[in-house]
């Protein structure tokens, strides 16, 4: 799969799950669990013991998910990440090293960035999108709509404080996506393999997403 055809995809499904498990058994499971609950899309961070050797397994055995590498912090891992067949890179803040070295790989790239001046350094640097993390902290869906006033071209992705309650309010703020972790991967439900419990929670993630949008394109027909 090309980078156009990644970028899109993410853009498309609008939803980055990150599968952040304490073992690698556990973060393939959240992955089938959330792949078949509609959401073809993961990023596996580094946290997750033998996380590089997951992302390969996947790479082999699931050709139509796009995973990715998240939590990275040097390039040599994130090299080793796509040589195992990784088709995203993710930092949790903002590495302008990892941002030049995706770019010259051809992969898209989701940096980590808070304040507008790094929000300014990650697009520069020709991050594909930037991840805001963390949101919450920071105001939630309103800091996402406050950014995207200076940077309407910059596709952002909400992170952080994403649950159901504010999925659809992130994208009606302007985010072209938003990463969500255990409250769509509960650790109960991992704990006890409950694979239908995540199957509904992607079905409602994918759901919000789309409704938010219909509503931003309702808005833009009646202006």
């Amino acid at each position: 799969m090309k980078k156009e055809e990644v970028q899109a995809r993410i853009e498309e499904i609008g939803i980055v799950p990150a599968v952040r498990l304490s073992s690698a058994e556990d973060a393939r499971f959240a992955t089938e669990a959330v792949s078949n609950g509609g959401i073809p899309i993961v990023e596996i961070t580094m946290t997750v013991p033998g996380a590089i050797q997951v992302i390969s397994e996947l790479a082999k055995y699931s050709p139509d998910l796009i995973v990715g590498a998240g939590t990275l912090f040097d390039t040599e891992t994130a090299k080793r990440c796509l040589d195992a067949g990784a088709r995203f890179l993710t930092s949790p803040g903002l590495d302008l090293g990892l941002v030049e070295f995706a770019h010259k790989q051809n992969v898209v790239v989701l940096a980590g960035a808070l304040t507008p001046t790094e929000v300014t350094m990650a697009w520069k640097a020709g991050s594909d999108f930037v991840k805001v993390f963390p949101c919450s902290q920071m105001g939630g869906d309103t800091y996402i709509k406050a950014l995207k006033r200076p940077f309407p071209q910059v596709r952002l992705i909400a992170a952080g404080g994403v649950n159901q309650k504010t999925a659809a309010n992130f994208i009606l703020a302007g985010a072209s996506a938003i990463g969500v972790g255990g409250e769509l991967i509960p650790r109960e439900a991992i704990e006890l393999r409950q694979a239908d419990r995540i199957h509904e929670l992607a079905r409602r993630f994918v759901g919000f997403v789309k409704s938010a949008r219909a509503r931003l394109a309702g808005v833009k027909k009646t202006h």
